[in-house]
């Protein structure tokens, strides 16, 4: 396996709607190697999830999740996603993107969704998401169609580096919850 190069804010690859994959095309090996590679990069950088664009493919296919019985985001290889809110609830989070590192802010994401996608053996797989799962399933989809978190955001207001979101709003926001 292999540590692919991370795009970087600023990459055209980044704001480039990502080619759908033929079905064909999902068993091939070289498609089966990017998947094996991505989960490796993403691991390497210790993110949650990491879309084809991030590592400059410009292909709709994502990987995510944690390989650990306590994550609430199992391992995920979704090819083609297509997305759709249930209902109209949407929750205020913070996110951050391995493509702007060391930036978080608060984004506004659909609480709960319905995702059709292919699977890494070419199986049409069905399933909705809530919550957490959720935010990272649209957060990874975007970059496939050339959406950074930052386009997402509301207000500006929360947009921090990650040392300072440590500093005031990770402990602030603990606290808030354990009130």
């Amino acid at each position: 396996m292999a540590i692919l190069k991370v795009a970087r804010m600023g990459h055209p690859v980044l704001r480039a709607p990502a080619r759908e994959l033929d079905p064909s095309e999902i068993g091939t090996p070289a498609v089966q190697r990017l998947i094996d590679d991505m989960f490796d990069t993403m691991q390497e950088y210790e993110g949650i999830g990491l879309a084809a664009p991030q590592v400059h493919e410009g292909l709709r296919l994502f990987v995510a999740g944690v390989d650990d019985p306590d994550s609430t985001v199992p391992p995920m290889v979704m090819i083609n996603p297509v997305v759709e809110p249930l209902g109209s609830a949407v929750a205020e989070d913070w996110e951050g993107c391995l493509s702007i590192p060391d930036v978080r802010g608060k984004v506004p994401r659909a609480v709960e969704i319905r995702v059709t996608a292919f699977d890494r053996t070419g199986r049409r797989v069905a399933f909705t998401a809530s919550g957490f799962p959720a935010r990272v399933i649209q957060h990874e989809t975007d970059h496939l169609d050339g959406v950074l978190f930052l386009d997402r955001m509301r207000s500006f207001d929360s947009l921090t580096y990650l040392n300072e979101y440590k500093r005031y709003w990770e402990e602030h926001e603990t606290a808030e919850s354990r009130t």
